[in-house]
């Protein structure tokens, strides 16, 4: 969906698990640059591939890559991106996300016992090898190398200017990205769009939820128009008014 001079929620439809999901990775381009903000999960470079087609760019166009934190459904694809562009092309995420992009430490939310469960909800009709791939794929996943190091508050002199902003909790080094020119909140997991209503990320799915809601008030120093959910999609309805009240 384009949604401003400059900058396009993708959309990533699949079947995950048995059931359909979305995910939301964001484009961001100007005359010297084009962004990716996240990159889904393993196995879904043809679908970014063709999602960046729809806009006009071939994906070995990108020269940075944002990476909002470690969950595999935003670096699982990271690694085939890196190969399908040129060796130009930059990394950039929180100091306290990159030892876990770059698999100098396992991802916290991939405990054994994590795993163990993930593979035991999967359907009964998935061949076994499909699970033991599944399997595989938790126990080693994708790795890539950070170039760069961001800064919360700081802004990348990309695209008119994209400010880093402090929403930790959901893991311990989670990034939001505000778009300046479009006055445009990437969110990442910081926040999340249920039945078209705006919340704070999921309690189960946070390493400190008190952390996660307590950020979220790093969000308001921003005139935000319009936000970005990885999990949901777009919200548009008195933005600072309702992140003000998820904050309460």
């Amino acid at each position: 969906m384009h949604l401003d001079k400059g900058i396009h929620m993708l959309q990533l439809s699949s079947t995950i698990m048995g059931k359909t999901e979305s995910i939301y990775p964001t484009l961001i381009w100007d005359t010297d640059n084009v962004i990716l903000v996240d990159t889904a999960y393993p196995g879904q470079l043809p679908l970014l591939q063709e999602a960046i087609l729809k806009i006009g760019f071939t994906i070995d166009k990108l020269t940075s890559i944002l990476i909002t934190h470690q969950d595999l459904d935003h670096i699982g694809s990271l690694p085939d991106v890196i190969q399908a562009c040129s060796s130009a092309i930059q990394v950039l995420a929180s100091s306290i996300e990159k030892p876990y992009i770059q698999g100098e430490k396992q991802l916290i939310k991939l405990t054994p016992e994590a795993i163990a469960q993930a593979v035991n909800s999967m359907p009964e009709s998935v061949p076994l090898e499909w699970k033991n791939a599944f399997q595989r794929t938790l126990e080693n996943p994708p790795r890539a190398v950070v170039d760069s190091i961001i800064v919360a508050g700081e802004e990348l002199p990309f695209c008119g200017g994209i400010v880093a902003i402090d929403t930790a909790g959901h893991t311990p080094g989670h990034l939001s990205f505000y778009h300046k020119p479009s006055q445009i909140l990437i969110a990442g997991d910081a926040l999340r769009l249920v039945s078209g209503e705006l919340l704070a990320p999921d309690p189960q799915y946070c390493c400190d939820f008190n952390m996660a809601k307590e950020s979220l008030r790093n969000l308001l120093t921003y005139d935000i128009k319009k936000v970005i959910c990885f999990h949901g999609g777009l919200y548009e309805d008195n933005c600072n008014q309702r992140i003000s009240e998820i904050c309460k």
